[in-house]
């Protein structure tokens, strides 16, 4: 409104160069008579022009140089001009702030860590180049998480180059013909380098900090290898496959089995396990398939034999003799980092270039009073059962808590399960909890929410503290499935001066890059996300990285991570959930499918759960996909593709999709966005048309 009144109320005649020079007589003759008076007019009028983000800043600065003189002219300008783009960047952010990042999330998201880290250089910069438009610069960085006082101060300093030149120039105003008279060609040319100053200082300094980082330690003469990953699971696994696919030298150490825990003690085995249990639940639920009576007999041991034979079978995929053959040195024993490019194994030292650290994670045990006197079970030791305990207490309400608590419900195991929160599964929606909760107690699973672990006793009962007080349950084992924490024990990290988070998980940048730019890391070992999926995809960031980095480096990719719970119905998610969308504010729609009206859901007895999309307003645009229900993994697969490509619901809509699947489901909550969204102006209208087409 301000910037249309300038221009209605043709304003903008005052602050034109002609205007100003015919009235500078009668300006000095004012400022003569009344100095501080016309000084503090002068101050606001700049200070509002600037606020206001009406054009003439440049003018005015040319005035101060007429007026006050070189010394005053460049005080009242530096500050009024702080003052003024400080409003104007805070008028940008109230007025314009949350709309627009509220429409441009993802990417706002990328802008806010590159700002965080080096904002204020480049706003410096931008400061210091007269090529951008300094009204431009505040709006655009009223956009974005910067510091308000980090804001004023840099453009303070970088304004200030510019403001000396012009208050200098108006000392002159009367012979300047345009405001564009004092940029020539080489002062033009000395602001953009003057520009590029913090940039290439930034590069300068991080140069001489790399090389102090480096000088404690002694270059080994011959380098042997282009990359070292330490660990045999899916990070270090994917990154020795790749590094020799594209012919470099690479070592994998690894001090236990090759296929780390996700083929041990985390996705084979799992799976495997609530697949026979899903067999003994399908024996229960007979009668629904047709049958006058069925039963099955648990021989644990035996369920737990073909587990083991699953591991057996996979096992080859990720041994050490496929890995030779594909070009990846392997090597047994434990890795301590010893210097950026060497790493000792068992007393023997190999070098190279780039080192990934890759060595996952395990299951974190909280320090309860009384557990370690009891034969604990955790993810990593639970596969060596032999004999089905009668009575199991599990702790914790996560995904590894609510699938092995299921499994074993439906194996006949009476299953207790504790946890501390209102409900299981934290992290996702409120619906799509409740629907895995409720089967699970359909399973004969005992729920103890909202308990928090107090001691063991005797080996023999866990004690909670409860709503009603302290209950205690009684075990024959206890399943401890709390969460997992970093392998970074005996690494050297301390010694290498690696920083850690305070959870225990390594730090590292977009590029992950530990505090050593050739030294990587990945997988559990650093979370975020402690998926062997997301450990995968990460690796895929390290290996290119370190092998082709001094071309192009990449910034890791959170943005379209999807992960799946698998009890049953799954449950399984990519993107925002509803439950995130209303915290960060989002606009958004929500559409809902139920499968209960899906047919191939109900032919398999399967007709429970729902899809669930969130969509950026009134787009097509999929900001997140939620699933509950039968393969609700292979569902949410769509949901990936679509969001990974920029794919909306219409694409998905106008794609045919086989009858009767499951997939279809994904088919008819696009269906469902569509009928949401369509014009409804529009309806009375092509019911007449249709009217006069009949007639």
């Amino acid at each position: 409104m301000a910037v249309a009144a300038f221009y209605l109320f043709d304003l903008d005649q005052y602050l034109s160069l002609t205007a100003l020079k015919s009235r500078l007589d009668q300006f000095r003759e004012y400022q003569a008579a009344n100095g501080a008076l016309t000084a503090g007019i002068f101050f606001v009028i700049y200070v509002l022009a600037t606020g206001l983000s009406v054009p003439g800043a440049a003018l005015l600065t040319l005035v101060a140089g007429a007026l006050f003189g070189l010394l005053g002219g460049t005080i009242i300008v530096s500050f009024a001009s702080t003052l003024g783009a400080t409003l104007a960047f805070l008028v940008s952010r109230l007025v314009l702030g949350d709309s627009v990042r509220k429409r441009f999330p993802k990417a706002f998201a990328a802008f806010d860590r590159g700002m965080e880290k080096e904002g204020a250089f480049y706003l410096l910069s931008l400061r210091l180049i007269p090529l951008f438009p300094f009204v431009v610069i505040n709006l655009v960085m009223g956009l974005t998480k910067i510091r308000t006082l980090v804001f004023a101060g840099v453009s303070q300093l970088g304004m200030l180059p510019g403001t000396l030149a012009y208050v200098n120039a108006g000392q002159q105003l009367a012979t300047l013909e345009s405001p564009k008279d004092i940029l020539s060609p080489a002062l033009f040319g000395s602001f953009i380098l003057l520009g590029l100053v913090p940039i290439f200082g930034k590069r300068v300094v991080d140069v001489i900090r790399r090389r102090r980082l480096y000088a404690r330690f002694e270059k080994p003469e011959q380098i042997d290898r282009n990359i070292i990953a330490i660990g045999g699971g899916s990070a270090g696994l994917v990154t020795g496959f790749i590094a020799a696919a594209v012919k470099a030298k690479v070592a994998l150490v690894t001090d236990d089995k090759m296929g780390g825990d996700c083929l041990y003690t985390g996705c084979v085995p799992s799976k495997s396990l609530l697949r026979s249990a899903r067999f003994m639940q399908d024996v229960r639920q007979h009668q629904a398939f047709g049958f006058a009576s069925a039963s099955a007999e648990v021989d644990f041991a035996a369920v737990m034999g073909r587990v083991q034979k699953i591991i057996q079978t996979i096992e080859p995929h990720d041994s050490p003799e496929r890995y030779e053959s594909l070009g990846v040195e392997c090597v047994s024993g434990h890795a301590k980092i010893v210097s950026p490019w060497e790493v000792e194994v068992d007393g023997k030292r190999l070098t190279a270039a780039n080192i990934v650290i890759a060595t996952g994670g395990k299951p974190f045990v909280p320090p309860i009073d009384g557990i370690e006197d009891c034969d604990y079970l955790t993810s990593d030791t639970l596969w060596e059962l032999t004999e089905q305990p009668e009575r199991l207490v599990i702790l914790g309400g996560g995904p590894i808590g609510c699938e092995m608590a299921q499994a074993f419900a439906r194996l006949g195991t009476q299953v207790e399960l504790v946890e501390r929160g209102e409900r299981l599964l934290a992290r996702e929606d409120t619906d799509a909890a409740e629907v895995v909760q409720q089967t699970l107690v359909d399973n004969g699973v005992s729920l103890r929410l909202k308990h928090t672990a107090v001691r063991v006793e005797d080996g023999q009962a866990l004690i909670c503290d409860g709503p009603d007080g302290e209950v205690s349950l009684p075990f024959d084992r206890l399943l401890v499935a709390v969460g997992r924490k970093a392998n970074t024990q005996n690494l050297g990290l301390e010694e290498m001066g690696i920083e850690t988070e305070p959870n225990g998980t390594i730090s590292v940048n977009d590029h992950l890059q530990t505090r050593y730019p050739n030294i990587y890391a990945c997988g559990d070992v650093i979370g975020p996300y402690q998926f062997t999926h997301s450990a995968s995809h990460e690796a895929w960031y390290c290996a290119v990285n370190a092998l082709f980095g001094k071309f192009r480096k990449f910034r890791v990719d959170y943005s379209v991570l999807p992960w799946v719970t698998f009890t049953e119905p799954e449950l399984a998610r990519v993107g925002l959930n509803e439950t995130e969308a209303n915290e960060r504010g989002i606009d958004h729609q929500v559409i809902r499918y139920s499968l209960e009206g899906l047919d191939r859901a109900l032919a398999d007895e399967a007709a429970h759960g729902f899809v669930k999309v969130i969509t950026a307003g009134n787009s097509d645009k999929i900001l997140g996909a939620t699933v509950v229900g039968h393969h609700g993994g292979e569902l949410l697969a769509e949901f990936t593709l679509a969001m990974r490509h920029g794919l909306g619901l219409k694409k998905i809509m106008g794609t045919v999709h086989p009858y009767p699947t499951f997939s279809e489901a994904t088919k008819f909550a696009a269906g469902r966005w569509q009928d949401a969204n369509k014009p409804e102006w529009l309806m009375p209208w092509l019911e007449k048309f249709h009217r006069w087409s009949r007639s």
